[in-house]
């Protein structure tokens, strides 16, 4: 078990990058070793959910070579996989183990996807239910609701599927088990989730059109797609935390260089915008279909607002961050409609709610949400107290939220159990300090 201590007392300051997009890095590992030919994944994301999808290819017999910058991937074709011949481990990665199981659906071998005790507790049924209607034979702990899944490959076939929520991992590994099934598949959801499948997708030139809001794939092309060169943007999720930082600290002043602004993904600026933050986008660019942006964050004083269920697929992975600004903001924020929160790698609504109070925050739980009155008065961000000792809860975005609102605290804190911040920001702390020299 690993620990972060936090120096509170000076601004951030600088400029800096951010480790490539997770998101982005596990859909070009699947869509590159599903190619034909040599492609290169520039600056893509070395956290472990995403080296832990490059083994997973690796044991389906995909040659990927490893270097600190850049990985190359030896694409087989889009019928090259073989069969593992070990249980694939997914660690901590939700994303990972989803998109694998519509892939792993539709191939004409038996796999098992697993991870670690975290993911082995999250809900698999959102995926496996629709699989199962696509002709998957799945099976797992609790009638398949739980991994491991154990996946004997089958021919599937095209269905129309209405998710009940907006969520990139059921959209996602479904439009991957749809490439393997026979017709057509339809996808729809009650509002958009991050559409980085569909921007890859057309990268790629695999055909997938929208129609009425409906995603329409038809499975099976005739042609395949080439290797190509693919640069990885930097992980707005990632960002966020120097977002908040610089906010709530005073006098900081920093850059953060060759970031994703997916419109999908940037809800934390629209609300910090709204709080009050000074956030600049500057030089907005594309890049492999996804835009980009240098950010500029200067520090600012927040105020409450009401964050509701349509901000929610938006900010889902910035939420605990976004507690800490509430939380020394002046004047109460209030988040509803976002119980989805309580099934990522911690129930998240109730850590933060927990951590956040024994930092003297004032929190009133709610099923789907939580009112924060915010610390903040006559227009200056509050500070939060030091705990005795924080604790992750095995989440990385939460301990990283954590280390930014202890930024404001009058002495040291030390927050417990910070292994897991390798998942996605293996370092994160070089970079924050970076930023407080």
């Amino acid at each position: 078990m690993t620990s972060l201590t936090i120096h509170p007392g000076k601004p951030l300051r600088g400029t800096t990058t951010v480790p490539g997009d997770k998101s982005l890095t596990h859909r070009a590992i699947i869509l590159t070793a599903l190619a034909e030919g040599t492609s290169r994944i520039e600056s893509y994301c070395r956290g472990e959910d995403c080296l832990n999808t490059m083994r997973a290819f690796q044991h389906l017999g995909i040659a990927i070579t490893e270097a600190p910058t850049e990985l190359t991937v030896c694409g087989k074709g889009f019928w090259g996989l073989t069969e593992p011949h070990v249980p694939i481990d997914c660690g901590n990665s939700g994303t990972g183990i989803r998109l694998l199981a519509g892939l792993l659906a539709g191939q004409d071998f038996f796999s098992i996807l697993t991870g670690d005790e975290s993911i082995r507790r999250r809900p698999m049924g959102r995926v496996v239910k629709p699989l199962r209607e696509m002709g998957a034979l799945i099976t797992g702990r609790k009638g398949g609701e739980l991994a491991p899944l154990a996946i004997t490959g089958a021919g599937l076939h095209g269905i129309e599927y209405s998710s009940p929520v907006a969520s990139a991992q059921i959209k996602s590994s479904l439009l991957l088990a749809g490439l393997f099934a026979q017709g057509q598949t339809r996808y729809t959801e009650p509002s958009l989730s991050r559409d980085h499948t569909e921007r890859m997708f057309q990268f790629f030139g695999i055909p997938l059109s929208k129609e009425e809001g409906v995603l329409v794939l038809h499975g099976r092309p005739s042609v395949g797609w080439r290797g190509v060169d693919i640069i990885i943007p930097g992980d707005f999720s990632a960002a966020a935390f120097f977002l908040v930082g610089a906010t709530i600290v005073p006098d900081s002043d920093i850059t953060i260089r060759n970031v994703g602004m997916n419109p999908t993904r940037t809800g934390l600026i629209e609300v910090m915008r709204k709080m009050g933050a000074d956030i600049q986008v500057l030089g907005l660019r594309d890049a492999a279909g996804e835009p980009v942006a240098d950010l500029r964050v200067q520090s600012a004083p927040l105020k409450g607002v009401t964050i509701g269920h349509d901000l929610i697929p938006k900010t889902i992975d910035e939420f605990p961050v976004l507690c800490v600004a509430a939380a020394v903001a002046e004047g109460d924020t209030v988040i509803s409609g976002a119980e989805e929160l309580r099934v990522k790698e911690s129930d998240r609504i109730a850590t933060m709610s927990r951590e956040l109070t024994g930092m003297g925050a004032l929190i009133e739980e709610r099923p789907d949400g939580m009112v924060i009155r915010g610390l903040g008065r006559g227009g200056e961000n509050g500070r939060l107290s030091a705990a005795d000792r924080a604790q992750s809860h095995g989440d990385h975005r939460v301990a990283m939220s954590l280390a930014i609102g202890g930024l404001t605290a009058k002495q040291r804190m030390m927050i417990a159990d910070t292994s897991c911040v390798d998942t996605s920001f293996p370092n994160f702390e070089q970079v924050l300090g970076s930023l407080l020299t």
